[in-house]
């Protein structure tokens, strides 16, 4: 567990986490300003992306909280319940499940029929695992709530898109 430790504090590794756990917590605040307004993120070595309708003093000002908050201990917000990381483990393991459910079939369609069932009750099962999972694996590996010395550089809105998308731009 030791090396995995050092992988993830690689600094490219770290930095990608450390701006996905404030592309989270930026997404959480302004969940709590406006409610109900479908909102994405994405993020990558050099900042995130917010797309949403909102406008950009708005979405500064939520990123300035949000960092505020980590960096007052509020790590929880890196975690956030419709991250790609939760639908990618779901995936995954509901998927598993239902080829293990049909390993060793016959060839017939009615020999794969006969297994349908199987192979619904595991990947229901594994859908079950995958939320608590996904988010485990968020905090512990996709995100960090420790942003340390990253700060926001700037916020630029990307021109002539039909839905407003915003690159935030971090350094540290």
């Amino acid at each position: 567990m030791n090396i995995f430790k050092h992988i993830l504090d690689f600094p490219l590794i770290s930095r990608v986490r450390r701006n996905h756990g404030l592309e989270h917590a930026t997404l959480h605040v302004l969940t709590e300003r406006h409610p109900g307004l479908p909102m994405a993120g994405h993020s990558d070595f050099g900042g995130f992306w917010i797309l949403g309708d909102l406008d950009i003093e708005d979405l500064a000002s939520a990123v300035q909280e949000a960092l505020a908050r980590l960096n007052s201990g509020e790590s929880q917000l890196a975690v956030h319940p419709t991250c790609g990381t939760n639908f990618a483990t779901a995936g995954i393991l509901a998927g598993s499940a239902a080829v293990l459910a049909m390993t060793g079939v016959g060839p017939r369609m009615r020999d794969k029929a006969e297994r349908l069932p199987l192979a619904l009750t595991l990947a229901t099962a594994a859908l079950m695992l995958a939320q608590p999972l996904g988010l485990l694996l968020q905090e512990q590996v996709t995100t960090s709530g420790q942003p340390g010395a990253l700060r926001v550089v700037k916020i630029i809105r990307q021109p002539g898109n039909r839905i407003k998308a915003y690159r935030v731009v971090t350094l540290g």
